[in-house]
């Protein structure tokens, strides 16, 4: 019976690779035809392209095999809705992606323009070549393959959505009015990383995020700043002092009740964490800094995983501009981000922040603050089927068993889509670290593309099998 099943595996492995190289060049004009289009969702001038995209993502998605495909409106970006059943009885994979990307700027640090795809040094440089186009091309192509090939185990469904990178605004509200459309087994997600082909890995939790922007004003109008500096309070001087007071020397934020809700892990999962592979020296030269900053009593790899930050994503006021303009700015303004992990709530993680900043503030200003978006932190338990169905797709495919790993990003939908239509995520992505996502430069090696297309159908098939065994 063993026998057989690894004949079974090794011929849906022939057949898979034997489609890819027959059908390389059109896989790669199709995926550069969705990377043309700038779908960036921070812009709302950007609406007919948001519009060009999902059609072109519907457009594939019926031409690969799907019994129907959708463009949903939603008072955001569209989203796509795409399924094929094969029988109601079988396991349902529900697969989630994003079309739309992060602006391109700063476009002069790019080496090709950012919307006209280059292979180079064996990758695609794009913005989106990863995040999350090149990653959700493997799910359509995958797809493709099963379904001419007749290797499709089980039924599958599509929602791609186009604001993740703005907070995925509309999806809440989207599955739960199609909760029932949406109906399956787990939701598949292709947006993260592996630590590399040599150590393949599986995201096994996300950081949550609350973000929020704060904004500190003085007089009625920027000021000359000889006649009056010294006598009026400057925001940009403020903001500077807020700023500096939400984290001490040790790298903790001290918004007071932060941590109330943090849990460390014990020491016996914090050695497994340690097992990771981890060069400080080549992160460091990869960056291009010269000293890391992680919290007291903590890794570099705990503090980009398993604890909560702060960070300022940005910054600005007064004179910007060439040469000097000496003026006492009238406004100040920052974004500020925060990493959540379990338990951590992002609404009242952003409450008690802007409670705080509004309490350091000083006489002689006035400071407003808005929680932008957020979401919560998502962990994954690695004993399911779920969970081992990639696990043995990575296995096949890189030749070493995966390592869980949790990652410090974060795709806050993720614990939305639990909470809505409960079930969990697999979050089998194929990017590494170095593809520059949301820089200049993004890029994906044709390698981990590839392997992506390769792995998919193999999770298809085992967790299919999974399940049906466990019935």
């Amino acid at each position: 019976m063993v026998s057989k099943r690894i004949c079974q595996k090794q011929i849906i492995m022939e057949v898979i690779k034997s489609y890819i190289e027959t059908n390389r060049e059109r896989f790669l004009e199709e995926l550069f035809g969705l990377i043309r289009i700038p779908s960036i969702s921070a812009s709302e001038a950007n609406k007919p392209e948001m519009m060009k995209a999902a059609e072109y993502i519907r457009d594939l998605l019926l031409g690969n095999g799907a019994d129907r495909a959708e463009v949903y409106p939603t008072p955001g970006n569209p989203i796509v809705y795409g399924e094929k059943t094969i029988d109601p009885s079988l396991p349902t994979i529900l697969v989630y992606g994003h079309y739309d990307v992060m602006p391109a700027e700063p476009v002069d640090k790019w080496l090709s323009p950012p919307f006209e795809p280059e292979i180079r040094d064996g990758k695609i440089w794009a913005r989106g070549a990863d995040d999350d186009k090149g990653q959700l091309f493997m799910h359509l192509k995958a797809f493709e393959m099963m379904t001419a090939t007749g290797t499709l185990p089980c039924n599958v469904k599509f929602m791609i959505e186009g604001e993740e990178e703005a907070g995925s605004v509309s999806i809440a509200g989207f599955c739960s009015e199609y909760k029932e459309m949406l109906r399956s087994d787990v939701i598949l997600v292709s947006d993260t990383t592996i630590i590399s082909t040599d150590m393949p890995s599986v995201t096994s939790g996300l950081r949550g995020l609350s973000y929020i922007q704060i904004e500190v004003t003085g007089p009625n109008r920027d000021l000359h700043s000889g006649i009056y500096g010294g006598a009026v309070v400057n925001p940009c001087n403020v903001i500077c002092d807020i700023i500096s007071q939400l984290k001490d020397s040790n790298g903790k934020v001290t918004i007071p009740g932060f941590y109330d809700k943090v849990s460390v892990p014990t020491d016996t999962e914090r050695e497994k964490m340690a097992e990771r592979p981890f060069n400080p020296e080549k992160y460091k030269k990869a960056i291009g800094v010269e000293a890391l900053a992680s919290e007291k009593g903590f890794t570099t790899l705990e503090s980009t995983g398993i604890r909560p930050t702060l960070d300022v994503n940005g910054i600005w006021g007064g004179y910007i501009g060439e040469g000097a303009k000496t003026i006492l700015p009238s406004k100040a303004s920052a974004k500020i981000s925060m990493r959540l992990v379990p338990y951590q709530k992002a609404e009242e993680i952003a409450e008690m922040a802007i409670n705080h900043i509004k309490a350091i503030a000083p006489a002689g200003v006035k400071v407003t603050a808005e929680y932008l978006h957020g979401g919560e932190a998502y962990v994954s338990p690695i004993d399911t089927p779920e969970y081992l169905a990639a696990e043995r797709a990575y296995e096949d495919i890189f030749g070493k068993k995966p390592i869980p790993v949790r990652s410090g990003g974060s795709i806050p939908i993720i614990s939305t889509f639990e909470k809505i239509l409960g079930v969990k995520s697999i979050l089998m992505g194929f990017g590494l670290e170095d593809d520059a996502i949301h820089s200049p430069n993004e890029n994906y090696p044709l390698e981990n593309l590839f392997a992506g297309m390769r792995a998919i159908p193999l999770y298809f098939k085992y967790y299919t099998e999974m399940k049906r065994a466990a019935k």
